[in-house]
C-alpha cells in the first residue's frame, strides 16, 4: 500500500509491488514532484486538521502518514504540528529512505505490508491517509484498523478522489474537443479494473463519512482544497504532466480511438509548439477532498 498517487490521478502507478527491474527513484521523483505541486492544498488541510477538536496542537503527541510516498506531505504535517513525532509510513524501504534524506532525519520512519502490518504502527493522535486507502482490497477494513489506532480523541483525515485533475482548455486544437474527459472514461475503467484484481477485493459504496461511523468513529466534516496554478505553467509542472501523460500512454493507448491516440502523442512530442512542454495555455487545476473523523 503506498498511497502516493494523488487521487483520480491519470497514468498514476497502481500497485507498488517491489520488483528488481522497478525504478523506484524515477517514481520518487515523479511523486515528489506531484506532491509538491500539490503543497499548497495539503498546508492549507493541515491548518484546518489544526483547528479541529482533538487535533490541536498540544494534545497531537504523535502523528502517522500511512501511505506517505517520498515524504512530502508527511513533511507538512511536521510543520503543522512541530511538537509532534510524524511518523513517515509505506511498504517501500526505497521512498522511505527518500522521505528520511528529504527531512533531514526529522521524520520518522516505518516500513509496513499493510493489511497485514497494521500492528506495527503504534498509537497515534493524528493520522493522516492519503490515496492509499483505495489499494487494499478491503477499504472498510483498513479504515477500522486505522480507528484502532487512534487514542481517545485522536483524529482521522483521509484524502481521497476529489476533482480529476485540467491542464488544457476542453478544446485546444488537437483531434476532438473533450480530450480530457475521455481520458477520465478510460481511467475510471482502469482503476476499477485495479481495485477488483486486488487481494481481498471488496465492494464498496465509497460513502467515506459513512464507513468512518462504521469504523468506529465520529464524522468531524469533510472539506476540499484547490490546487491552482494558472497559465502559462512553469517548467517543472510542465514536466510532471509530460510523465502524466506517459504513463497514460503506456496504461490506456490500448483503450483509446485512434483520434484521441494521436492527440496524446502530439501532447508528448518534446520539440514541437503542441506538446505540453511548450503550449502556453496549459495550467494545473485539481481539488483535494479530506474526510475526517474522531475518536470517542
Amino acid at each position: 500500500m503506498s498511497g502516493h498517487q494523488h487521487q483520480h490521478g491519470h497514468g498514476h502507478h497502481h500497485g507498488h509491488v517491489p520488483a528488481a527491474d522497478f525504478d523506484w527513484d524515477a517514481l520518487a521523483d515523479h511523486l515528489e514532484r506531484e506532491a509538491e505541486l500539490r503543497a499548497p492544498a495539503v498546508a492549507a488541510a493541515a491548518q484546518w486538521l489544526r483547528a479541529l477538536p482533538g487535533a490541536d496542537g498540544a494534545a497531537v503527541r504523535r502523528v502517522l502518514d500511512v501511505g506517505s510516498g517520498p515524504g512530502v506531505v508527511a513533511g507538512q504535517l511536521a510543520d503543522a504540528f512541530p511538537e509532534a513525532e510524524v511518523v513517515a509510513v509505506d511498504q517501500s524501504a526505497a521512498l522511505l529512505e527518500r522521505a528520511r534524506a528529504r527531512s533531514g532525519g526529522r521524520l520518522g520512519v516505518q516500513q509496513a505490508d499493510l493489511p497485514a502490518e497494521f500492528d506495527k504502527l503504534g498509537e497515534a493522535d493524528l493520522i493522516w491517509s492519503g490515496n492509499a486507502i483505495h489499494h487494499l482490497g478491503d477499504q472498510q477494513a483498513a479504515l477500522t484498523s486505522l480507528a484502532g489506532l487512534l487514542r481517545p480523541g485522536g483524529v482521522l483525515a483521509v484524502a481521497e478522489r476529489g476533482l480529476p485533475l485540467r491542464y488544457l482548455p476542453r478544446d485546444f486544437g488537437l483531434g476532438r474537443a473533450g480530450f480530457q474527459a475521455r481520458l477520465d472514461a478510460a481511467h475510471e475503467d482502469g482503476f476499477s479494473t485495479m481495485r477488483a484484481e486486488l487481494p481481498g477485493a471488496t465492494a464498496e459504496v465509497e460513502d467515506w463519512p459513512a464507513m468512518l461511523g462504521r469504523a468506529g468513529l465520529v464524522p468531524g466534516g469533510t472539506r476540499t482544497f484547490l490546487v491552482d496554478h494558472p497559465a502559462p505553467l512553469a517548467r517543472p509542472a510542465r514536466e510532471h504532466l509530460h510523465a502524466q501523460l506517459s504513463r497514460l500512454r503506456d496504461q490506456l493507448a490500448g483503450t483509446l480511438d485512434p483520434e484521441d491516440r494521436a492527440t496524446l502523442e502530439a501532447l508528448l512530442a518534446e520539440d514541437a509548439p503542441t506538446g505540453i512542454l511548450h503550449r502556453p495555455d496549459a495550467f494545473y487545476l485539481s481539488a483535494t477532498t479530506v474526510h475526517t473523523a474522531r475518536r470517542p
